[in-house]
């Protein structure tokens, strides 16, 4: 019996998963997006990893929250964490252009965390990751840097207001067991 008819008896008589369906992407994040360069931007990618979720903008009194995110992506991206920044002008404080919102938040903040495209985060015109996310703990962003932290399962998610710093201890008490020691 060769290699191949062994699989084929082994999924159907002892249920055994092939590795490719069970490393699947989970359906929150099986999104394609761009980044604010408009490079591919595959959520999947992410998968395994705790993903804090942000809807920023430029022009926002939480915009420092900028410093904040960064330096935590910087401390805990080894164990982990992934920082999502999702510029949005929905509330009207978000610059013109990507290249702007690029540029401003990396001159003045120092961002290195990958940022998507402009998008729409609340309402009918929310993209479809916001829709879910929105969806999946009722709480959709009712301010610029709403938080969504996302557990490694890929379907776990926690939501914080934009007044809670990305560093609060309600964040890390979520974030801190997600992490790799």
């Amino acid at each position: 019996m060769n290699s191949f008819v062994r699989s084929v008896l082994a999924t159907c008589v002892l249920g055994v998963v092939p590795l490719a369906a069970s490393a699947a992407c989970p359906p929150l994040l099986n999104q394609q997006m761009k980044t604010l360069e408009g490079k591919p931007l595959d959520l999947c990618q992410f998968q395994g990893k705790a993903i804090l979720v942000v809807n920023t903008a430029s022009k926002c009194g939480h915009t420092p929250q900028f410093e904040k995110l960064e330096g935590m992506y910087k401390q805990y991206k080894d164990q982990g964490l992934v920082v999502l920044g999702f510029p949005s002008n929905d509330f009207r404080q978000e610059l013109a252009t990507n290249q702007e919102v690029g540029d401003f938040c990396r001159m003045t903040y120092g961002v290195q965390f990958p940022m998507a495209e402009k998008t729409s985060v609340t309402g009918d015109g929310a993209n479809p990751f916001f829709k879910s996310l929105a969806e999946l703990t009722m709480e959709p962003p009712t301010w610029n840097f709403h938080k969504y932290l996302i557990a490694p399962d890929g379907k776990t998610v926690y939501s914080f207001a934009t007044p809670v710093a990305p560093d609060s201890p309600q964040v890390m008490a979520k974030l801190q067991p997600m992490l790799k020691k």
